[in-house]
């Protein structure tokens, strides 16, 4: 099924066509007026050059003025083989079909509200007959029935024509457009760039996203860049300012060589002054009695890294390269991968 998109919007227009795989463009006259067009043989133009097909109005009161119509726009420098000339259905519409077919020219014959129009354009030859399904709903019709009898109808008879599904005004239109078997459907720029959402999808996507980095990241390339240290001769008090400036509830203890001494934490400090009071901040933070830290290899994928988060439900590891302290990784900085 041929994938249009329906649009005046010079913005739209190109960022639809990154997509690449788009088959060409339908637009309006009425399209262009919402736009603030004043030049619309210079839109025309333009539009030629940036979409691979093009579908235009074709306007006028007889037959020969469609056509006289038809031919002054090529005239323009327009393409005849990626130029589709929308004409509307009627008994002057469909004689302009004819004779702009019997001159090779391609041609959509749109605004058809019934089996019975849709024959009379399949019959002189249109290349596209265009339902207006969204339109056809609006006012009570079973427009979805109307798009699958004509389907039935080129294929029962042979006829070299291709249905195409417009006024789409749902995602749900789309779906319908493949259940019913039409040829080509026109999508507003909106409703094109929903049709590959799915919350499913997403997740999934974010899950394959998330086990990726946690499997390529490393611990080094995580952290925020912040080195939390205090000097072990540095007193109690001093150090907790340090670690609230550095933002952390823990700061890397280090001996005057840089080797490591002990990770002081706040749960630490809760503790020493339920034990011994504030008489416990005059005292050099390397005094106290350190265990040995929970730590990471700055190295370490973030896989590794997660496993010890959940190993020892904290929220904060040190991180160390070549035995020296390099950082600390927070909880949250995993998150973010």
């Amino acid at each position: 099924m041929e994938l249009y998109l329906d649009s005046a919007n010079l913005k739209e227009i190109e960022e639809g066509f990154k997509l690449g795989f788009l088959n060409g463009l339908t637009t309006t006259p009425t399209f262009m007026q919402r736009e603030g067009i004043t030049d619309v043989d210079g839109t025309i133009v333009k539009l030629s050059k940036m979409v691979p097909v093009l579908q235009i109005e074709a306007l006028g009161d007889t037959a020969e003025d469609v056509v006289k119509e038809a031919r002054r726009q090529l005239d323009l420098g327009l393409d005849p083989t990626r130029t589709v000339f929308k004409i509307p259905v009627s008994l002057e519409g469909v004689r302009a079909c004819k004779l702009l077919r019997n001159e090779g020219l391609l041609v959509n014959v749109h605004l058809v509200y019934t089996l019975q129009q849709a024959y009379m354009a399949m019959h002189a030859g249109a290349t596209y007959v265009c339902p207006l399904v969204g339109r056809l709903q609006d006012q009570g019709h079973d427009a979805l029935a109307l798009v699958e009898q004509c389907v039935i109808a080129v294929e029962r008879y042979g006829y070299n024509t291709k249905i195409m599904f417009s006024s789409v005004r749902t995602t749900e239109h789309v779906r319908n457009a493949i259940n019913v078997g039409a040829h080509t459907i026109t999508v507003p720029l909106k409703i094109l760039k929903g049709l590959t959402d799915n919350n499913f999808t997403t997740v999934g996507t974010e899950q394959f996203l998330t086990d990726t980095r946690l499997m390529t990241v490393r611990v080094k390339e995580a952290i925020n860049g912040t080195n939390p240290l205090v000097k072990a001769d540095t007193n109690l008090k001093d150090a907790i300012v340090k670690m609230t400036e550095y933002g952390f509830g823990c700061i890397t203890v280090v001996n005057e060589d840089g080797s490591l001494k002990g990770v002081f934490t706040d749960g630490d400090l809760r503790r020493l002054l339920q034990k011994d009071g504030q008489d416990i901040l005059s005292k050099k933070i390397g005094s106290l009695e350190y265990k040995a830290p929970i730590s990471v290899d700055a190295n370490a994928l973030l896989n590794e890294a997660q496993g010890i988060f959940k190993k020892n439900s904290v929220d904060t590891i040190l991180v160390t390269e070549n035995g020296k302290p390099f950082g600390m990784l927070d909880i949250q900085d995993l998150k973010k991968y």
